[in-house]
C-alpha cells in the first residue's frame, strides 16, 4: 500500500564517474537482487551522515572509520540482513566482505564503504555475499539507478528515485540518487539508506556541509512510525568528472537548491511509501518562536497514535490534535493566540473549536489522500514542516510478520 501514483522517474541521469552493478546473493529470497556495488571514480569527493541510534550497526562503524582517512572508491550495500545488533562478530564479518571487494577490484579495504539493512540481530551471511560480488561486479554500469534502487529496497513497496541537471558555468551539471526506507524511520541525520552522486567538483568540508544542511531539510523531517534505525546512512558523492567547480557563492546557491529537490523527492518518496500508508500528511508550524519548539509541535502531531489513527479512518476528530499541540512542551503557549487548520478549514481558534468549523467540511478534508495540517503559532516569525503518514491496520501487520 502506498499513496499517490508511482513517482520513479523515467529518467534518471546517468553521473559520470558513477557506476552500479546489482546481483543476487539470496540472502533472505531466493533469486531476489539483493547486492549492490557502487564504484566511484579515483579523485571523487565522498561525505556521509549516519545514524545517532547507540546501537548503530556494524557497517556504519566501519563506513564511519574508513571516511576518517581515506576516500571511498567503492560502496557495498546489502539487503535482507542490517548486521545490526551483532557485537564484535558483525564488525568482522562487515570486514570479511570489505576485504572480498578490496581484492576483486583492486582496492585498499579502508576505500570500501559498506551497507546494509534487514533484520537485526541475525549474523551476516558473508559467504553468500561474497560469492555474489563477481556478478555484481560484472554489471557495473552507470546508467544502472533503476535495477540499484531494486537492489537496496526492503519492505517498500515502490522504488525512489530523483534526478535533476542544472547549468553551472555554462556547463550543465547532474544530480541523481536514490534511497530505500518504509517503516523503522524517523531519521536521526538521514533516511535509512541514501546515495546521490553529482558530477560536480566540490571540496569536501563543503560538500559535507551541503549533505548536512540538505539532510536537515529534508530527511531529518519524515517520520513514518518515530523509531529511529540502527543503520541509517546517506552519502553525497562528488566525482567532478563534469569539469564544473562549485565554489563561488552563487554556484553554491544554485546546486543547493538542486540538492534539496533531490533529497525532497527521496524523503518524500518514503513517506508515501510508508509501510501501510493510506495519506501523505505535511504538518506545518508557522510563526513560532524558535525552529525547536516548531519542530517539537509539528513532531508531537507526527507521532501521535490518536492523530494518525484518526487520519486513516477520515475521521475529523480535531480534538486530537489540540491535544497534541497543547502537549509539545511549549513554554507559555497562549492557546486563544492560535489557529489549527486542516488544509484551508480553520478547525480551532481562540482557544477552542472555530466558529466556522463544520464537520462536514472537516470530514472533506480529512478524506483526501494528501492532507495539511496548519499550526499557527502566533509567538514569532519561525516556520517548520514535517511530512508524515496515517497509521493503518496495514503497519501492524506488516511489522508483525516482518520475519515470518
Amino acid at each position: 500500500m502506498a499513496v499517490g501514483s508511482e513517482i520513479f522517474p523515467s529518467t534518471m541521469h546517468p553521473v559520470a564517474g558513477f557506476k552500479l552493478g546489482v546481483a543476487s546473493a539470496g540472502i533472505k529470497k531466493p533469486g531476489r537482487r539483493d547486492v549492490v556495488l557502487m564504484e566511484i571514480a579515483p579523485e571523487s569527493t565522498v561525505v556521509g551522515v549516519f545514524t545517532l541510534n547507540a546501537f548503530c550497526a556494524a557497517p556504519v562503524q566501519l563506513c564511519k572509520r574508513h571516511l576518517e582517512t581515506h576516500s571511498a572508491r567503492y560502496l557495498l550495500t546489502n539487503t535482507g540482513n542490517a548486521n545490526a545488533g551483532t557485537g564484535a562478530q558483525g564488525v568482522e564479518d562487515a570486514q570479511r566482505c570489505v576485504d572480498a571487494v578490496a581484492q576483486l577490484c583492486g582496492a585498499v579495504s579502508e576505500e570500501v564503504l559498506p551497507f546494509s539493512t534487514g533484520v537485526i540481530g541475525e549474523p551476516l551471511p558473508v559467504d553468500k555475499i561474497v560469492a555474489a560480488l563477481d556478478d555484481a561486479k560484472a554489471d557495473l554500469k552507470e546508467d544502472n539507478w533503476r535495477l540499484a534502487a531494486e537492489g537496496i529496497h526492503t519492505t517498500d513497496t515502490r522504488l525512489k528515485g530523483a534526478s535533476v541537471q542544472v547549468e553551472l558555468g555554462g556547463k550543465t551539471v547532474t544530480l541523481t540518487g536514490i534511497s530505500k526506507g518504509s517503516g523503522m524511520i524517523q531519521p536521526n541525520m538521514a533516511t535509512m539508506l541514501g546515495y546521490v552522486a553529482t558530477d560536480a567538483k566540490i571540496e569536501q568540508s563543503v560538500l559535507q556541509t551541503l549533505l548536512r544542511s540538505s539532510t536537515d531539510r529534508s530527511f531529518n523531517r519524515i517520520t513514518v512510525d518515530s523509531d529511529t534505525s540502527t543503520n541509517d546512512s546517506c552519502m553525497l558523492v562528488a566525482t567532478g568528472i563534469s569539469g564544473v567547480e562549485v565554489s563561488s557563492e552563487a554556484d553554491l546557491a544554485v546546486f543547493a537548491e538542486a540538492l534539496d529537490r533531490v533529497m525532497l523527492d527521496l524523503a518524500h518518496a518514503i513517506v508515501r511509501d510508508g509501510e501501510g500508508a493510506t495519506k501523505f500528511i505535511a504538518i506545518e508550524v508557522e510563526k513560532a518562536a524558535a525552529q525547536k519548539e516548531a519542530l517539537d509541535v509539528a513532531f508531537t502531531v507526527a507521532h501521535s497514535p490518536l492523530v494518525k489513527t484518526a487520519l486513516f479512518a477520515s475521521d475529523a476528530n480535531w480534538g486530537r490534535i489540540l491535544a497534541a499541540v497543547g502537549r509539545a512542551g511549549v513554554e507559555k503557549l497562549d492557546i486563544d493566540a492560535l489557529q489549527i487548520w486542516l488544509d484551508n478549514v480553520c478547525i480551532v481558534e481562540n482557544g477552542g473549536r472555530a466558529a466556522q468549523y463544520t464537520e462536514e467540511a472537516g470530514a472533506a478534508v480529512m478524506a483526501q489522500e494528501d492532507i495539511t495540517i496548519r499550526i499557527v503559532l502566533n509567538r514569532g516569525d519561525v516556520a517548520e514542516k514535517v511530512w508524515t503518514t496515517d497509521l493503518s491496520h496495514d503497519y501492524v501487520s506488516i511489522n508483525a510478520d516482518y520475519r515470518s
